[in-house]
Formats: C-alpha cells, sequence, structure tokens
C-alpha cells in the first residue's frame, strides 16, 4: 500500500505575517510550521503504515526552505520527502497550487492521497478537492476518522453536528481533519536519520501534463486587491461618566441600541 500525504510549511502566525508588495505572503521573513491538518493527515498516513506497512511519501511545494517540514515528517516516521519547488510557481494561488501538485503526483505511484482539510494561511480547504479533480479520483473531505476495507477506505465524514459514513475505492484522496488524531513527536531517532535523508527535490520540468497557463502568479486567477499585516481599528467612543449608575445607565443603552437587550 502506498500513501502519499501533501503537506504545507505554513507562517507561524504568532509570530505575526509579512506581506510582498504585490499582496502575496513574504514565506522567507516568517517563522513557520507544518500546517496542522496536514500533520493530522501525516499521523493518519504513519497508523497505516504501523498497521498494514504502508509506504509513506511526503510531497510539499514551496521555497527551498519548506525541506525543513520534509525534514520533519521523515522524523515523525515517513519514509520518502519530495520538495516542488522553482521560481515559476511561485505566488500561486489554491487552482495553480493544485495544478502544480497534481502534476507532481503523476509521476508517483499511489492507493491514497492525504492532505489536510485547509491551510492557515489561506484557510480556502480547495487545494485537496481540486487535486483530485484534476486527477480524476474520488474525493472525501473532512475526515474525522478513517480505516481501510479491502481495496476500499471508509471515511466518517464531519457534517455539522453527526457524520456521513462514505466508501470509496482507492486510489482516492481524503482532506483530514486536525481532529482525527493527536499526531506523534519526532523521536530523537528520527532526527538523526532524517538529517541524513536525502530528500527528492523537482521543479518546473518534473510537472507531468501541465500547461504553464496553469503555474505560479501569472496562472492564478485570483486577484488580491489589498492585504495588510494588522486590522487598523478606530479609537472608539470614550465616556467619563460621573458616578457607577450613570456608568451602567451607558452601558445598558448600548446594549439595547444594539439589539443584545
Amino acid at each position: 500500500m502506498k500513501v502519499v500525504v501533501c503537506i504545507k510549511q505554513v507562517p507561524d502566525t504568532k509570530g505575526g505575517v509579512k506581506f510582498n508588495p504585490d499582496g502575496t505572503l513574504d514565506r522567507a521573513a516568517m517563522m513557520t510550521i507544518m500546517n496542522p491538518d496536514d500533520k493530522a493527515g501525516l499521523e493518519a498516513a504513519l497508523r497505516l503504515k504501523d498497521q498494514y506497512g504502508a509506504e509513506v511519501t511526503v510531497l510539499t511545494m514551496g521555497l527551498p526552505k519548506a525541506e525543513d517540514v520534509l525534514r520533519e515528517a521523515l522524523a515523525m516516521g515517513a519514509d520518502k520527502g519530495i520538495l516542488v519547488t522553482d521560481r515559476v510557481l511561485g505566488g500561486a494561488d489554491t487552482w495553480a497550487t493544485s495544478q502544480t501538485l497534481a502534476g507532481a503526483l503523476r509521476n508517483i505511484d499511489y492507493d491514497l492521497i492525504i492532505t489536510g482539510r485547509q491551510a492557515i494561511d489561506g484557510d480556502t480547504a480547495q487545494v485537496g478537492p481540486q487535486i483530485s479533480e484534476h486527477l480524476g479520483i474520488p474525493v472525501i473531505s473532512y475526515a474525522q476518522n478513517l480505516k481501510i476495507e479491502g481495496d476500499s477506505v471508509i471515511v466518517e465524514r464531519q457534517y455539522d453536528d453527526r457524520y456521513h459514513v462514505l466508501k470509496a475505492k482507492m486510489p482516492c484522496l481524503i482532506t483530514a481533519l486536525s481532529e482525527l488524531n493527536e499526531p506523534r513527536y519526532m523521536t530523537p531517532g528520527g532526527i538523526f536519520d532524517a538529517f541524513k535523508a536525502e530528500i527528492t527535490v523537482w521543479g518546473r520540468a518534473d510537472l507531468k501534463d501541465v500547461d504553464d497557463s496553469n503555474l505560479g502568479l501569472k496562472g492564478s486567477p485570483t486577484q488580491i486587491a489589498k492585504a495588510s499585516d494588522k486590522v487598523r481599528k478606530g479609537a472608539g467612543e470614550k465616556v467619563t461618566p460621573n458616578d457607577p449608575a450613570e456608568a451602567v445607565d451607558y452601558i445598558v443603552g448600548k446594549l439595547k441600541e444594539k439589539h443584545i437587550i
């Protein structure tokens, strides 16, 4: 059984975010982490490895420093890491990103592809389903539990206050919720081995069946009108009541004005 997990190196928002003049994220200038939903997807794949002996390959698209997130995945127990990086791929929106990843995946043997539901830097939840569309395979999104049965995968798909149980024949794609599991920690031995491991690096020339018009910033139909690292708020209304009773009357009046009470 061969499982490919698509992971993303995303900005650690605790350290703030920075933007380029064109409105895209300045990823080179920010601290980064593995996207939480992707890490849950990786853990799901590693559990399949523990149970069935599955081979786990991690795939990411990004700057050369995205190699770090691949080594983290290897230290957790993944078998192979593939980095897709090229200047022409920069500034990609979800459409161009999914085209790039699908082009890379066409070079890989897989039974199951796992992605995170969404990335914390975009929150679109579009890339996983778009990849499945490009590859022509079934997709089950919002997975909160999964198991393998023969040549099929059975998934509990989160839905409002309940869940759906869906079954799909492999090959197929699953998008994972962070609630799917509790990802394991890297082991000391795993960290040592990951440091020595060879990462496969692919560029534009390695993408299969992808047109240049669908790649990078030029191939991205999403246009950013404005981007800001901080949401600036007005000064608000300042009052200086003379006594507690007046303050209470003012607050209650405002709550009524806003139809809160």
